[in-house]
């Protein structure tokens, strides 16, 4: 079996004219913001998209019924029982604001060395144009689908899909039914093999605060009176040991425990150790488990208690000889299937009263259930198939991720087996400065979805 090069990829990419006209449509969706977090751009990026899938043929529909505009557009095939794909995807993406460094304007696309820079270039918008891309080129050279495609894209995923639920509820007689549904990305991992997987881990977060006194104190009373900072550090360090494990009464109980397929899937697969975050992100401190068996179990099948960060006292320059009379935290669990996050949240109330923290005040901020695919589902399977002939150095076929995103709201809503993968690539920088892709990636993802296409014609 024989492979194309990096060189040769982007060879093909710059010679295909449907691939080149949706770069420009890729150029001009980077350049307009989508922001939910910031309420920027998200119905006239909705608009685009709309136009666009409809100038070729597809049956578009843009419900503004809430914040984020939800976009459907149908691709429908000739045969009378051919089946469906539904592609998920979303058009909102993370700010790009000052905290970044980003060597160009990230809301414009640039080139450099055969890598694609731009804010939502991985996540998400890229996908769109790619998949896209393969269906016009199935369509230009094919004249009609052999199966139905439907492209289904929200606007506040990096919102924890807020309102999306409402929409799946609305619209779900009209997505049904469908026999897969392709996740919004993925990426190869750091051995260059592309990364299949089937879920994600939940996510609670929650703000703690507290007041101590109506005004600061002088440090002088640090003896013989509490402040804020050290009332609140207390009740945070009261939720976890001081290896990773959670305090929180009753979370372990509801957890529900990999099958042995999922862990032999994850021993076999996964990369992720020790001594690779310790060289990707310059650990100073130790990881919480050093051993490979142990910390692939905990990575991807076990809650997290996180501290996203914490505020309290002078923080300026030079000193200042006080104790806090406010302190707050933001916080989060990452979930796996059995909890939920309102009844994670209420456990950390109860958890905080046990204790006698009871002058923490404890605010819900959002919430998202996790979800596990079988991947052994024959259309999974079959994806695993196809990529294992463009890939030359493989696939990673995982269970779930770490990460979090809204496959549970979908999968209990449409009931359609869900796998993830994409273009994106180890170092695709998601939410930070410089987001990337290979353009070799991007045009082998659009081959693959081409190739998948064309399973349907039997």
């Amino acid at each position: 079996m024989s492979f194309s090069s990096e060189a040769e990829q982007i060879a093909k990419f710059r010679q295909d004219e449907v691939a080149q006209h949706y770069f420009e449509v890729l150029r001009t969706l980077i350049s307009k913001k989508s922001i939910f977090a910031q309420q920027i751009g998200l119905s006239d990026v909705a608009g685009y998209l709309g136009e666009i899938f409809s100038n070729v043929g597809a049956e578009v529909t843009i419900d503004e019924a809430y914040q984020a505009p939800f976009v459907i557009a149908k691709f429908k095939s000739s045969k009378p029982d051919a089946k469906t794909i539904i592609f998920y995807n979303h058009y909102d993406t993370v700010p790009a604001d000052n905290d970044q460094v980003w060597t160009d304007d990230p809301f414009k696309l640039t080139i450099h060395k055969g890598y694609m820079y731009g804010r939502g270039v991985d996540d998400d918008k890229g996908h769109i144009t790619a998949r896209l891309t393969a269906v016009r080129k199935y369509v230009r050279e094919h004249g009609d689908l052999p199966v139905n495609i439907t492209f289904m894209m929200e606007g506040a995923e990096e919102s924890a899909s807020t309102d999306l639920e409402k929409y799946l509820e609305k619209y779900r007689d009209s997505l049904l039914p469908a026999d897969l549904l392709i996740w919004e990305q993925g990426n190869k991992n750091a051995l260059g093999q592309l990364e299949i997987t089937g879920g994600n881990k939940g996510i609670v977060t929650f703000d703690l605060s507290v007041e101590s006194a109506e005004v600061d104190i002088h440090s002088k009373y640090g003896a013989v009176i509490e402040s804020a900072s050290w009332y609140l550090l207390n009740a945070i360090s009261s939720m976890r040991d001081n290896n990773g494990r959670i305090l929180i009464d009753g979370i372990y109980d509801q957890v529900q425990a990999p099958n042995e397929r999922e862990l032999d899937l994850v021993e076999r697969y996964a990369i992720e150790n020790s001594d690779i975050l310790h060289k990707l992100y310059g650990l100073r401190l130790p990881v919480l488990q050093a051993e490979r068996r142990e910390f692939l179990k905990t990575y991807f099948f076990e809650p997290a208690l996180s501290i996203e960060g914490i505020s309290s006292g002078y923080l300026g320059k030079g000193v200042k000889t006080i104790l806090p009379s406010q302190a707050s935290a933001k916080m989060e669990v990452r979930l796996v299937p059995g909890l939920t996050p309102k009844a994670v949240f209420d456990s950390i109330q109860k958890h905080l009263w046990k204790h006698r923290f009871e002058r923490i005040k404890l605010t819900y901020t959002l919430g998202e259930e996790s979800y596990r695919s079988d991947m052994s589902h024959p259309e999974i399977i079959k994806i695993i198939d196809l990529a294992k002939g463009l890939y030359e150095d493989g696939v990673s076929v995982l269970p779930t991720t770490a990460g979090t995103g809204p496959m549970h709201m979908i999968y209990q809503a449409l009931g359609v087996p869900m796998v993830a993968f994409g273009l994106g690539n180890a170092n695709s920088r998601d939410h930070g400065g410089d987001e990337n892709v290979s353009i070799a990636d991007y045009y082998t993802h659009i081959e693959l979805i081409e190739e998948l296409i064309k399973t349907y014609e039997k």
